[in-house]
């Protein structure tokens, strides 16, 4: 049971003489003199309807899958925020994280109130659970569709950027050029640009006139060079120009293939120019999108940790329903004590949890745990680091 700086565990214990009392209990069980073990906050689930025993036992398997989705939707939301923000947000990405707007998660999680006029506690749990599925399922066809067609844009304009700033064999030769470094309208002769490696600089020199008939002699001429390579045009009757480019693969020379053409120059320009604007536009619209949805996500997700809590205290505690759910920030560096605190606390609710008794030896109804992660107490863990996967 180790914890991070963003980490929360969602317990809860039988209600004492009242509920209260729990947490009085709690809170004085982890002050080690001047040294809190932990922080601690009453998270409230309302009264649900409960429902009979085997509706519970389906429904806590059910409501594991299902926090383990909406739980994986939150952080999908979040990292693709981190994606997509432009690089001089991605620092500030916490500051976007936000629910209702404005509130950090973490103090949504401290003062955890549940959403009655969207999910009313007269429904039964069953279609609370079913009404908090098809909220995250919606978010995700959402993001889904918003993605691949945000994704397809900034596909389309990274492979032009890519042409306009990489290597010479890929790169946009009309970036490169002037109008008069060619032949045009020639009936019969044609300027090729050719890629030549600079360590064949020489080679090139010294072979370009003779690798076919019929090429102007003293016609080459170097009009660009990057780190490996360098860019030629050459000047050739049209009709060599097949065996022309047949040399020069044989001698490690690339031919590009490019026609200096004044209007296809320029709607390359336009079509960049294009979707620099339409990324611009879309932008906004997304990034306030991922924004709300990520609160509308993690909304859901705390919900379901409220159902499960209690559906399992239910299953734990018994009837008439009397527990209180405690919400717990361990101390970073007192971790294992608070650990051990809480066994102390709480050990006596169910002995086999401290025995080490294997799980798989077990019948508890309802409960999909191992070993490691079962306790006499209730207990989720809530990690808050959004763009890291829950450990």
């Amino acid at each position: 049971m180790s914890s991070s700086s963003n980490e929360y565990w969602l317990i809860s214990a039988p209600g004492e003489k009242t509920p209260q009392n729990t947490f009085e209990r709690l809170n004085q069980a982890t002050k080690s003199g001047n040294d809190k073990l932990s922080e601690n906050f009453k998270f409230n689930v309302p009264d649900l309807k409960v429902g009979t025993l085997d509706v519970l036992v389906a429904l806590s398997d059910d409501l594991n899958k299902i926090d383990v989705y909406t739980e994986s939707i939150v952080r999908k939301v979040s990292s693709t925020l981190e994606d997509v923000l432009e690089s001089s947000a991605k620092g500030n990405l916490n500051e976007n994280l936000r629910i209702g707007g404005d509130m950090p998660p973490a103090l949504y999680l401290q003062k955890f109130v549940w959403l009655a006029a969207k999910y009313p506690v007269r429904q039964s749990l069953r279609a609370i659970a079913d009404a908090i599925s098809k909220d995250v399922n919606q978010i995700e066809d959402d993001l889904k569709g918003r993605l691949n067609a945000y994704n397809q844009l900034k596909g389309n304009l990274q492979q032009l950027e890519r042409k306009s700033t990489g290597s010479l064999l890929t790169r946009n030769v009309a970036d490169l050029v002037k109008k008069e470094d060619f032949i045009l309208d020639s009936e019969y002769l044609i300027t090729l640009a050719v890629v030549v490696p600079k360590n064949l600089n020489d080679s090139w020199i010294k072979m370009y006139e003779r690798l076919t008939d019929k090429v102007v002699p003293r016609s080459s001429r170097m009009v660009y060079e990057d780190s490996e390579n360098q860019l030629w045009t050459v000047t050739l009757f049209k009709l060599v120009q097949d065996e022309f480019k047949m040399k020069c693969r044989e001698n490690k020379f690339m031919v590009r293939d490019f026609q200096y053409n004044e209007e296809e120059i320029q709607a390359g320009r336009s079509e960049l120019d294009s979707l620099i604007a339409d990324k611009k536009k879309k932008y906004g619209p997304l990034v306030r999108w991922l924004k709300v949805n990520f609160g509308e996500a993690f909304t859901a997700w705390i919900h379901i940790k409220a159902l499960r809590v209690f559906v399992e205290s239910v299953l734990r505690y018994g009837l008439p329903v009397n527990f209180q759910a405690m919400l717990v920030k361990p101390a970073k560096k007192n971790t294992k004590r608070l650990k051990e605190t809480l066994n102390q606390l709480y050990g006596h609710l169910d002995s086999t949890a401290l025995s080490g008794q294997q799980l798989n030896t077990m019948d508890i109804p309802g409960l999909n745990l191992t070993a490691s992660d079962y306790y006499p107490y209730v207990f989720y863990k809530i990690s808050l680091d959004m763009l890291e996967p829950s450990r």
